[in-house]
């Protein structure tokens, strides 16, 4: 076969493969496509992504590092991670209290910005709460707006905004699905009032803001029930009015206020084995209204002695649900006590007084 001949077949092999403009073809698949413009968003879009325009670089990424102990005889460096807030230009960083527990190190970083070292000036582990102070404060530090939260309804719209698993500054949006919830903090204590979102939050959000549709605070993001790898729907939040109330009390004096009567209580756990319904009394503290009441404790010879049963005519069942009622009868308030003995039952009146003073 001829030059000629095998340059033609050749020609004609291509052009059934590939087409006869092959090369024409593959320059316009090449081309990018065209984009199509859109007009402006929605407004409540729009209203959406200025909220967190504003707010993200108020949201701090915490980091703490923490000593524990690998080994019988060895110690080892942990690390844990959480979320914040500005709460005034003085640099205060409020937080969960379970994010800095223990913390020999805490660091804040703010707004993608270069973590700033931070020293703890305020825990209350009963409320969950927590204040860092930075130890530079940047001159353009801007406050989260503080709203109450007793002006939640029930189905409006919260956003979350935390560092999930430490995805930095992420926004989540939910519903406010319940209020009043009751959030376990310690063994004997539980915040009382939480806010329920199905806002996702996921560990890594501890700490954040929960933000309503003006950009205000409602309330401090803590924990989730179900899984502890992923949301479940059911987040729930310190609520703003309680914060508000404890924050200024640990940036003051490092501690927050504890409502009581002073007295000890027989462990929950002994109580409830032995069928018993309430707080059984263990003792009182010299200088406390308890300690003018009379009240018979309990002995180790197995003598039960007073049982504090209501609060103010609701039932208390529990350390924690007695807790609670006195809480809610707040500092310098009169609680009245409904006390069994022996089967007979008597009230007792007395003031809750501030026990952390």
């Amino acid at each position: 076969m001829k030059t000629s001949q095998i340059l033609v077949s050749i020609a004609a092999f291509a052009a059934v493969l590939g087409g006869a403009d092959a090369p024409a073809q593959a320059r316009a698949a090449a081309e990018a496509r065209t984009v199509v413009t859109r007009g402006p968003l929605p407004a409540h879009e729009q209203a959406v992504v200025s909220l967190f325009e504003a707010s993200a670089p108020s949201v701090a990424y915490i980091t703490t590092e923490s000593v524990q102990r690998t080994s019988l005889f060895t110690m080892g460096v942990a690390q844990g991670a959480g979320s914040g807030f500005v709460w005034d230009t003085k640099g205060h960083i409020v937080t969960n209290n379970h994010v800095v527990e223990g913390a020999r190190k805490v660091l804040v970083a703010l707004d993608a910005g270069n973590p700033i070292e931070a020293t703890i000036v305020g825990r209350s582990p009963e409320y969950d709460l927590a204040v860092v102070k930075l130890k530079t404060v940047p001159k353009d530090l801007k406050p989260i707006p503080l709203g109450s939260s007793r002006e939640l309804k029930i189905g409006q719209t919260v956003y979350a905004i935390g560092n999930p698993f430490g995805l930095t500054r992420t926004l989540t949006q939910g519903i406010v699905s319940a209020l009043d919830r009751h959030l376990p903090t310690t063994d004997v204590r539980e915040v009382t009032g939480a806010i329920q979102t199905d806002a996702a939050i996921n560990p890594g959000n501890s700490g954040g803001p929960l933000l309503d549709s003006a950009g205000r605070l409602m309330g401090v993001t803590t924990a989730i029930r179900g899984s502890a790898a992923q949301s479940s729907g059911v987040g729930l939040a310190i609520p703003s009015d309680l914060v508000n109330r404890i924050v200024p009390s640990l940036i003051a004096r490092g501690k927050a206020p504890l409502p009581g009567i002073g007295i000890d209580a027989v462990d929950p756990g002994i109580v409830a084995r032995s069928g018993i319904s309430g707080v059984v009394i263990a003792g009182v503290n010299e200088g406390t209204p308890a300690a003018t009441a009379g009240f018979k404790v309990a002995t180790d010879k197995g003598v039960v002695g007073d049982i504090i049963v209501a609060v103010n005519g609701k039932p208390v069942k529990t350390l924690s649900t007695f807790a609670t009622e006195i809480d809610r009868t707040g500092i310098d308030g009169i609680a009245e006590l409904t006390v069994s003995r022996d089967g007979k039952e008597r009230k007792v009146k007395l003031k809750v007084v501030d026990l952390a003073k």
